[in-house]
């Protein structure tokens, strides 16, 4: 045994597979409905992206690793199950952090795959090995690391029902580049001697063998690669029944939704339904917006400082009194506060504070929505209530139609950005041309980080590092191979036919940028929240 001679070599006993950790982990995504993986290539995750690709799963590579999460989130958002996405290990891993820290806060079910270090070589200063778990166990609410190919189905199944369950939000599953490949590949890389020197060759070879032994053992057994139940909190009986006798008794109530009632498992549809059966006004916030039609009498998008200090119940349904509500304090207090959140802490964030809620539920908003929509069906707000505020809302907006010009005709898919954030992501044009997406981007090209710059200047009396130029966005558009266009005047007309131009590009099947050279507004002036 000191000399490892009567150790068998792995070659002497394994089959030469070509079976590999990759293809478990494209069935488990398969077998959890994912339809798309985004990622920017590395070698450490390029059996995941084969296998995926293999099993119908489509593919999308970006240019950056921030944007494959960015897509992930949207999928997420968009489709009511998890998104993912796969990157390489290191730098491709570090790059993702913005995009995490933004699908936590938006209570995202995201699904991060890094690549990392073989299990021998971490912490010996391998390529692109680093802690990749201490950074994003503050931002997720899964983190871990495959230790061995039969962990990958198990763990990847926990992680999802865990990005779903609760308070939605990311997940990190790190695979070291051994539990991804083929067997008799990764015997090659551990450097076996078929005729080992000396008694420390032997105890090495014997070492490496039981490695690879354990690494690889029950790797290919029979498992089950079905989603694991989602947790999800409900309100009780009793609450719902108390929120009803306190709903019943108001004169002018409100409704604030935000994200959280658009989850799994209520559909949209029936919230939607519910809603307008209890009637009460409503103000949309997060993936909510459009929840109720451009139309309905119950959405009222203006004011909304003004009517919070005038109702006399608010419903705050997934939402939370941040900045986004001045921590609360636009909230009345003579004003009976119901407060329906998946996550207790956010729900109360600030109540000690600026506001108090006399009803807090910790628990699905859409699902109590629903209940207590069942439970007031002979109730309905004062009808004057509901038209003055929907008389002030189209007053201000009738206001903001006059003050921003022309409204623009919809798109299959319409991206709004500033002259500054598109510099994070103009690139991405060529993922747009490649993967034959067509979008028309509308780039406010006003060469300046405005919102910092109309703060900076009055208060500290410096532009600096504020300006940017009339950069020629359009011609970038064009140059990865998609449609560009450049509004520059302000006759309606010539604004009419580049839009009009813009669409028909788009429906070509071209990603079409227009760049609207703009000027300085007082829009948002003061909306540095500090």
């Amino acid at each position: 045994m000191g000399q490892g001679s009567d150790v068998p070599y792995p070659s002497q006993t394994e089959p030469k597979s070509t079976r590999h950790g990759g293809e478990l982990v494209a069935e488990v995504l398969k077998a959890h409905g994912v339809r798309y993986l985004f990622t920017l290539v590395g070698g450490h995750i390029s059996p995941i992206l084969v296998a995926s690709e293999k099993l119908g799963i489509r593919v999308v590579d970006t240019r950056h690793e921030a944007t494959a999460v960015f897509a992930a989130d949207a999928v997420a958002r968009l489709s009511g199950t998890v998104g993912v996405a796969a990157v390489t290990a290191g730098p491709g891993v570090t790059n993702t952090v913005t995009a995490v820290k933004n699908a936590q806060m938006a209570e995202s079910p995201v699904l991060l795959i890094g690549g990392a270090a073989a299990t021998l070589q971490k912490g010996r200063g391998a390529l692109q090995d680093i802690d990749q778990l201490c950074l994003f166990k503050p931002l997720c609410k899964f983190c871990a690391s495959v230790k061995t190919v039969r962990d990958i189905v198990p763990t990847l199944r926990r992680a999802i029902a865990a990005a779903q369950s609760g308070t939605p939000g990311p997940v990190f599953v790190e695979f070291p580049i051994n539990v991804l490949y083929p067997y008799h590949l990764v015997e090659k890389e551990l450097g076996f001697k078929e005729t080992p020197r000396g008694p420390l060759g032997g105890v090495l070879n014997w070492y490496l063998c039981n490695h690879l032994r354990n690494l690889y053992a029950g790797a290919w057994e029979t498992r089950d690669f079905s989603p694991l139940p989602v947790q999800v909190p409900k309100a009780t009986a009793e609450q719902v029944q108390q929120c009803v006798e306190l709903v019943s008794r108001a004169k002018k109530p409100v409704m604030l939704l935000g994200s959280q009632v658009t989850l799994p498992p209520t559909p949209v549809e029936k919230l939607r339904e519910a809603l307008e059966a209890l009637g009460i006004p409503c103000f949309l916030g997060g993936m909510a917006r459009g929840m109720l039609g451009r139309d309905s009498p119950l959405h009222i998008r203006q004011n909304r400082r003004e009517v919070l200090k005038e109702a006399d119940l608010v419903i705050l349904a997934g939402m939370v009194c941040d900045f986004r509500l001045s921590y609360g304090r636009v909230l009345s207090r003579r004003s009976t506060i119901i407060a329906v959140n998946r996550d207790r802490a956010l729900m109360l964030r600030n109540s000690d504070v600026f506001w108090k809620p006399r009803m807090a539920i910790q628990g699905d908003a859409g699902s109590f929505l629903l209940s207590l929509s069942q439970g007031l069906k002979s109730y309905s707000p004062p009808q004057d209530w509901t038209t003055s505020l929907k008389d002030g809302d189209q007053r201000k907006e009738k206001a903001n139609r006059l003050a921003m010009g022309a409204e623009y005709p919809t798109a299959l898919v319409l991206i709004l950005y500033g002259a500054g954030a598109l510099g994070y992501s103009i690139m991405e044009f060529d993922t747009f041309v490649r993967h034959k997406t067509p979008v028309i981007a509308l780039v406010g090209n006003d060469a300046c980080w405005s919102q910092i710059s109309r703060e900076q200047v009055p208060l500290l009396g410096s532009n600096v590092a504020c300006g940017l130029a009339y950069v020629d966005y359009h011609l970038v558009a064009e140059g990865l191979g998609g449609k560009g266009f450049l509004l520059c005047r302000q006759d309606e007309t010539f604004m009419d036919n580049i839009i009009l131009g813009a669409q028909e590009a788009c429906r070509q099947g071209h990603p079409t940028l227009i760049n609207a050279l703009i000027g300085r507004t007082s829009f948002r002036e003061g909306s540095i929240s500090v």
